[in-house]
């Protein structure tokens, strides 16, 4: 591994800072807090023409075809703006789906047409997507789904819910995977569709989540028409089209934000155990030594990423590693922040808590971290399966029709 820029990419690198320099402010130790807030009006409207402005100066879909509005860059290059982005008060991105998940399926598995329609308008910011994956019955299991697809005519017709949509309630489109055929094993008989999110007999109802925000929603589907045109890859092909904006979904979605370890350490320096500051304590410093020593295994997981993007390589499965170690490092230190603040931890007023309520706030919305992009079991079997390459785990249900796998009687 080799972790210096070349000449090419320590050249592209200043540009980065150049530009982000122009057009925001760097972030300050105040402004590190992640408020895990709704999103409103105002934030969509700001994430949009901070992408545009980013498209128009090419540093969005930075390795896209520059026929498709990209830059005809490379992984590295993305990966370096992705890095630097992070260090400056930017709106908070409504992309990540679009951007960074559909479009890139939309590039691998669509058509000519459809890659022209979708590529430009999701990369200047004029269309939001969502995610219609998960449903109540299958969650973990995604090949699990029961949402229907019967062909008729030219379209298909969908009836079926989804839940945990992030962002649903703002979006244009959405990537639908849905059952074609339930006489085949669950695998294979899924079909993967584009949703537009207006069509008729979609309802979408937010969820409130234990934090107080409401990005999540279900989605139920009646009678929903999709016309074929609108399919990713073959009939029974969904599967192989899921796996593509998965693998995606865990390179976008690999950090999660919040108190990391520089964080937990500021907070011990300002609070006592037995008179004493709480990071002399032997107890507080091997932990936080525990969760430093994560942290750097997760910054080299990332070079070695940034290493094989820079060799012309594309991210593999072990981007599982890094949303399963952080996701668990996060509400870890939230939890252990909450012990140290005594009886404070308790107050959510961000005007009265230490640090605005940060660490209070980041234990309401941590555990979703471990859920949302695959659970820690799922990122767990990837891992031993697909990167240290053991045995898979024996499957009850695998080869069996979908129409014949025994469901749980109410």
């Amino acid at each position: 591994m080799d972790f210096n820029d070349t000449t090419d990419e320590a050249e592209f690198r200043a540009e980065v800072r150049a530009f982000l320099d122009a057009h925001a402010p760097r972030k300050s130790a105040e402004a590190r807090t992640y408020r895990s807030r709704e999103l409103n009006d105002d934030d969509v409207r700001r994430s949009k023409e901070w992408q545009a402005t980013k498209a128009a100066a090419g540093f969005a879909g930075i390795h896209w075809p520059k026929k498709h509005g990209g830059r005809d860059g490379t992984q590295m290059q993305a990966a370096i703006f992705a890095a630097e982005e992070e260090r400056y008060v930017v709106p908070p991105s409504v992309f990540n789906q679009g951007v960074g998940m559909a479009l890139p399926t939309i590039m691998a598995h669509g058509s000519d047409a459809l890659i022209d329609r979708y590529a430009r308008p999701a990369l200047y910011g004029e269309e939001v997507w969502c995610q219609l994956f998960s449903e109540p019955s299958a969650g973990s299991d995604l090949a699990g789904l029961r949402t229907r697809a019967v062909r008729d005519g030219d379209d298909w017709v969908i009836n079926g819910q989804k839940v945990w949509t992030s962002n649903a309630h703002f979006s244009q489109y959405g990537m639908l995977v849905a059952r074609t055929d339930p006489t085949l094993p669950k695998h294979a008989g899924l079909t993967f569709f584009i949703l537009d999110m207006a069509a008729p007999g979609i309802e979408i109802r937010r969820l409130k989540q234990i934090s107080g925000t409401a990005n999540f929603c279900e989605v139920f589907l009646t009678d929903v028409r999709i016309p074929d045109h609108h399919r990713l890859g073959g009939v029974g092909e969904g599967w192989k089209v899921a796996l593509t904006m998965l693998a995606n979904e865990r390179f976008t979605v690999g950090k999660a934000e919040g108190p990391d370890v520089e964080d937990i350490m500021a907070l011990a320096r300002t609070l006592t155990i037995d008179g004493r500051p709480a990071l002399d304590d032997p107890a507080v410093r091997e932990r936080i030594a525990r969760w430093y020593v994560q942290s750097e295994g997760l910054k080299y997981t990332r070079l070695r990423t940034q290493t094989a993007f820079s060799r012309g390589r594309a991210p593999g499965p072990e981007n599982s590693i890094g949303k399963l170690v952080s996701a668990t490092k996060l509400q870890e230190i939230a939890a252990f922040g909450i012990e140290l603040l005594g009886q404070s931890g308790a107050v959510m007023d961000p005007d009265v808590a230490p640090l605005n309520a940060w660490f209070q706030e980041a234990l309401l919305y941590a555990p979703g971290k471990r859920i949302a992009g695959g659970t820690d079991e799922i990122l767990r079997n990837i891992i031993a399966e697909r990167v240290l390459k053991m045995p898979g785990e024996m499957r009850a249900d695998k080869d069996v029709p979908f129409n014949r796998i025994p469901t749980s009687r109410r």
